[in-house]
């Protein structure tokens, strides 16, 4: 890992942490966004964090993801631009594909989630 540029580091490190918090604490989530930050599920807008979290409270108890792929960039502002396509099972739902966007940006010290866009990758031919 020391061979990547620090913003992969990061973001893949940041990855891992969020989907380890997603499938064991949901509720530690506030702890990587700010007050601030958007988030977009399924094209519906969110902001804040108190709004995030409550919105984690998902139905089902267990989910596991299963990351293909993952990209990081930084951006001319020092933020590190990170996207995930993977699937995800729930309960007892087929498996599905996802997208899902993260912008991270360092403050007080602490890299934190300002915006956040998750699709699930279903396709409608009809």
């Amino acid at each position: 890992m020391g061979d990547k540029p620090i913003w992969e580091q990061i973001g893949s490190s940041f990855i891992q942490h969020y989907y380890q918090l997603f499938d064991n604490d949901r509720t530690q989530l506030g702890t990587i966004y700010i007050d601030a930050s958007s988030f977009t599920w399924e094209g519906q807008h969110f902001q804040g964090k108190a709004v995030i979290v409550e919105l984690s409270s998902l139905p089902f108890q267990k989910i596991q993801q299963s990351i293909t792929a993952q990209d990081h960039q930084s951006t001319t502002d020092i933020c590190i631009i990170g996207m995930v396509v993977g699937q995800l099972k729930a309960a007892e739902d087929p498996i599905m594909g996802f997208h899902q966007m993260f912008l991270l940006k360092n403050i007080n010290d602490a890299w934190v989630c300002t915006n956040d866009m998750f699709r699930l990758a279903l396709h409608n031919f009809g």
